[in-house]
């Protein structure tokens, strides 16, 4: 169960985080997963931090900066709050499917995983015909890091929050990302998504990720011959949208620090870039 958790608070994070890609050019940014947000009325600057969402062990780091930009922080945002209860049963409940795999898939899709499954987890269809699709993507997404003690970055952020007696809050609901997801992809593309991912993809990601590099991480954890218009702008864009929406009033009342996957960072409709459109100062902090 606890590896099941785990793979089901991954789907939710990653796959709302890979698999689109803007057309338009977008600024250069620093290296740097910790970005200082100031100016615009605020009197205390708060931080915004880009998560790989999971990580093996022996790979999880988190900078001095960052500890210190967290000590210096009021509360924590996610995209979910994972400190909720009610979410986490959200999760455990949509990690099951509505209906079993072989009702809602046709036989040639069913075939398609089957063979998915047993080259990359070496199990059969059989074998999670109960779980959503979502469920199995993320079975198969935590498989090509190649390590059993899976690390989750949101989970690390939440334990420290407690420590530090910070509030913690979401942007999002697993219910409200559950929806995006349904509206967002067809079963044949969430099939494709998993018979082109390779192991290659999760190394290159976490070496980018180590050096820090959002617009590299925004470029390989993206996929824009896998992904249509409408699919980019409700993933990625869309979100962005929203959630800088939500952001001035948070940073408002207190100093906030934001940690969300490193893709939603760069690119032309990327956070960084939306809040210096708002008028913010947004620079990287790289010590």
């Amino acid at each position: 169960m606890k590896n099941l958790f785990k793979s089901v608070t991954a789907a939710f994070l990653i796959i709302f985080s890979v698999g689109t890609q803007a057309q338009t050019k977008s600024p250069k940014l620093e290296n740097s997963l910790l970005w200082e947000v100031s100016g615009n009325g605020l009197s205390k600057p708060s931080y915004l931090y880009g998560t790989i969402h999971m990580i093996c062990g022996a790979d999880y780091f988190l900078s001095e900066k960052a500890k210190k930009a967290f000590e210096a922080s009021d509360k924590l945002v996610l995209e979910i709050n994972l400190s909720d209860p009610n979410e986490i049963t959200a999760m455990q409940q949509m990690a099951m499917g509505k209906e079993p795999l072989d009702k809602i898939l046709t036989p040639e899709q069913l075939s398609k995983l089957d063979l998915i499954l047993k080259k990359t987890t070496g199990m059969s269809v059989q074998q999670v015909n109960s779980f959503s699709l979502t469920t199995v993507m993320s079975l198969i997404f935590i498989k090509s890091f190649g390590c059993s003690d899976i690390k989750l970055y949101e989970m690390e952020f939440v334990a420290l929050a407690k420590k530090q007696n910070h509030q913690i809050g979401g942007l999002e609901t697993v219910k409200s990302q559950f929806e995006i997801l349904e509206n967002a992809y067809t079963n044949d593309e969430m099939l494709t998504m998993l018979s082109e991912a390779t192991p290659d993809e999760a190394t290159v990601l976490v070496d980018n990720y180590k050096k820090e590099n959002i617009d590299l991480i925004y470029k390989n954890t993206t996929g824009e011959k896998l992904m249509s218009e409408k699919t980019k702008d409700k993933m990625l864009n869309g979100r962005n949208r929203n959630w800088v929406r939500q952001m001035p009033e948070l940073m408002k009342k207190q100093p906030t620090f934001f940690a969300v996957g490193a893709a939603h960072l760069a690119g032309e409709e990327g956070i960084i870039n939306l809040l210096r459109k708002a008028g913010y100062t947004v620079k990287p902090v790289t010590k």
